[in-house]
C-alpha cells in the first residue's frame, strides 16, 4: 500500500521503510528543504524527481519462465544436500510454500531413498518438488537405482550434480519422460536441472543425448524408438545451475566468472542449434545473503539455489551438534577434502574446518593410498597409527564392515575388489569418508573430531548477515523463512542499488537488509 506523507522522507528508518515495501514504487525528489524519498504519486507530482524504482515484488525476481514451467512462486531453489541432510521435511516445507527443493539422495541407500520418494508423492502429489541424481562413475547400479524410485513414484524433476559425463542413467531419465500432444509438441514430463562448473560439461547437456547412449537404451528396452526420435528435439537440460564456490562437490569457481562463462555457452549453442529452445542459467555457490542473490539475478541468474545455509535450519536432517558447529562458522572456516564416492579418481569436496578434524584425516588417507599398493603393503607403524587415530579400530574389521555393506548396496564393488589390492584398500578408507558425514547427522559425541560436514563460504556470509536477528539461533532456522528473507532481501537490495546506479547517494545504513520475524512486518 502507498505510504501518503505530506513531506519526503530524510531519515534512513524512514527510507528503508519506503523501499521496504516492494509493491509500491519509490521517486527519490528535491523541494526547499532538500532532498527526500516519497512513495506518495500525488507527492511526487508537484516536487522535481531526480530518480525512481518501480515496484519489485521479491517474486519477479529472475525468470519468469523457472516459475511458469517448474510450477512455483519464485525463482529460487534448494539444492539436494547428500545423506538425506536436504530431508523430506525439507522439501516438504520449501514445496508448500512455493519453492522447488530437491531430496538429497546421494549416499542414500536405494531402499531409503524409495521410502522418502513414497512419502514425498503421499504427502506433497503434484505440488512440484525433486530428487537429486548425483554421477557414480564408480557405482552405476546405485544410478541406475536411484533412477528407478524417481520413475516409480514419478518425480518431476531432478537435480543432476557432480556429473563430468552424461550417464546412460540421466538419458534414461531424461528421454523416457517424453512423448507428444495431438499438436506434435514434444512434451518434457521429466526435467532435468544439471548442476555443473565447467563450460565442457555444461555443453553436454544443452544438446540432445548422444546417438550411442540413446542407441544402447533402446537396445536394453529402457527407451522406445518414439522416445529415442523425440530425444534428438530436446536438450539434456531445461536448466543448467552454474555451481560456484559451493559446499560439497565444487571447482570453487569464482560466480562472477562462471555464471557469465555459462550464459555465453548457452546463447552460443543456442544459435547453433536454435530449434531446442532456450535452456535457463541459474546462480549456486555463495548464495547465503541477499546480497548474494540481488548480485546473482543483477548477473543474470534465472534462479538461484542455496545449500549450505539450509543444513542448519530446523528440518534438515542434521544433528544440534552439527548445526550449532555451522551456526558459528566463519567465511573462511572451510577447505577441501577427498570425496567418499569418487576417492580414487582425486576429487575433493568442500568441508567445514572449524570444530573438526576430517579434513586433515582424510588428506592422510588419500596420501596414503597414492604411495602404497594395497593394505597389506602399509608399514606396520603406519597402519596402526591409522588404526588407532583414524579408523579406531583394526582395518580387518573395517573391511568386514564393507563386505557386509556393499553386499546390500552394490556387490559389483566387491568383485572388483577381490584380485584388486588397491580397490580393496580404496574400500576400507572410504567406509572413514562414508561414515563421518553419518556421525555428523547422528550427533555422534566420541566423533566430533571426524564429522564430515559440507559447507561453503556463504554459510559463514549467512551468519554475519543474521548476527544479532531472530535467525542467529539455529532453533529459528525455519527453512522455508530463510527463502523469504533472502528474496525478499534481495528485492530491496536491488532497489536500493537501481538508485545508485542513478547516482543517488542514500545513507550507508540503507543499504542493509534486517529480517525480522515475519509477523512483526
Amino acid at each position: 500500500m502507498t505510504i501518503s506523507m505530506s513531506a519526503p522522507t530524510r531519515d534512513t528508518a524512514g527510507i528503508r521503510e519506503l523501499l521496504l515495501d516492494l509493491s509500491a514504487p519509490c521517486w527519490v525528489v528535491r523541494d526547499a528543504d532538500g532532498v527526500g524519498v516519497t512513495s506518495d504519486r500525488a507527492l511526487a507530482s508537484r516536487l522535481e524527481v531526480l530518480s525512481a524504482v518501480a515496484p519489485l515484488p521479491a517474486q519477479s525476481l529472475g525468470d519468469s519462465a523457472f516459475r511458469a514451467f517448474h510450477g512455483v512462486r519464485a525463482a529460487y531453489a534448494a539444492g539436494a544436500m547428500a545423506n538425506g541432510i536436504a530431508s523430506t521435511d525439507l522439501v516438504t516445507a520449501l514445496a508448500r510454500a512455493g519453492y522447488l527443493a530437491f531430496y538429497g539422495a546421494a549416499g542414500v541407500v536405494p531402499a531409503r531413498v524409495d521410502a522418502a520418494l513414497a512419502r514425498l508423492a503421499a504427502d506433497l502429489g503434484d505440488t512440484p518438488h525433486g530428487c537429486n541424481l548425483i554421477h557414480s562413475p564408480t557405482e552405476p547400479a546405485l544410478e541406475r537405482a536411484i533412477v528407478d524410485a524417481c520413475l516409480r513414484h514419478r518425480v518431476r524433476s531432478v537435480e543432476a550434480s557432480a556429473f563430468m559425463d552424461l550417464s546412460p542413467e540421466v538419458v534414461r531419465y531424461r528421454l523416457s519422460g517424453l512423448s507428444s500432444d495431438g499438436a506434435g509438441r514434444v512434451i518434457r514430463a521429466h526435467r532435468v536441472i544439471a548442476k555443473v562448473s565447467r563450460v565442457e560439461v555444461a555443453e553436454l547437456f544443452l544438446r540432445p543425448a548422444p546417438d550411442t547412449l540413446v542407441r544402447t537404451l533402446v537396445e536394453r528396452g529402457d527407451l522406445t524408438e518414439e522416445q529415442a526420435r523425440l530425444g534428438r528435439t530436446v536438450p539434456m537440460a531445461d536448466d543448467i545451475t552454474a555451481e560456484a564456490d559451493s559446499g560439497g562437490h565444487t571447482d570453487r569457481r569464482p560466480l562472477m566468472v562462471l555464471l557469465p562463462d555459462l550464459i555465453a555457452a548457452r546463447d552460443r549453442i543456442r544459435r547453433e542449434l536454435p530449434e531446442l529452445g532456450e535452456v535457463r542459467v541459474g546462480a549456486a555457490g555463495g548464495i547465503g545473503t541477499p546480497a548474494a542473490a540481488a548480485a546473482a539475478f543483477a548477473l543474470g541468474a534465472a534462479y538461484v539455489v542455496t545449500g549450505s545455509i539450509n543444513q542448519a535450519s530446523i528440518e534438515a536432517d542434521q544433528s544440534g551438534a552439527t548445526k550449532a558447529l555451522l551456526a558459528g562458522a566463519g567465511v573462511a572456516d572451510c577447505t577441501m577434502a577427498p570425496s567418499s564416492d569418487m576417492f580414487e579418481l582425486g576429487v575433493q569436496v568442500q568441508v567445514l574446518r572449524r570444530g573438526t578434524m576430517f579434513a586433515s584425516r582424510a588428506h592422510r588417507l588419500y596420501d596414503t593410498y597414492r604411495e602404497y599398493a594395497g593394505i597389506e603393503s602399509i608399514p606396520v607403524a603406519t597402519r596402526r597409527d591409522l588404526e588407532s587415530a583414524v579408523f579406531r579400530r583394526p582395518l580387518d574389521e573395517v573391511w568386514n564392515d564393507c563386505v557386509s555393506y556393499f553386499s546390500e548396496r552394490d556387490p559389483a564393488q566387491l568383485r572388483g575388489a577381490e584380485n584388486d589390492p588397491k580397490r580393496k584398500m580404496a574400500l576400507v578408507f572410504r567406509w572413514y569418508l562414508g561414515l563421518s558425514s553419518g556421525w555428523s547427522i547422528r550427533g555422534e559425541a566420541e566423533r566430533t573430531a571426524d564429522y564430515q560436514i559440507w559447507c561453503g563460504p556463504a554459510m559463514g556470509a549467512f551468519n554475519g548477515w543474521v548476527a544479532g536477528t531472530h535467525l542467529a539461533a539455529p532453533t529459528n532456522r525455519r527453512v522455508a523463512d530463510i527463502a523469504h528473507h533472502v528474496l525478499e532481501g534481495a528485492a530491496y537490495l536491488t532497489r536500493v542499488a537501481q538508485l545508485r546506479t542513478a547516482g543517488v547517494r542514500l545513507p550507508s545504513d540503507v543499504a542493509r537488509y534486517v529480517p525480522a520475524p515475519r509477523e512483526e512486518r
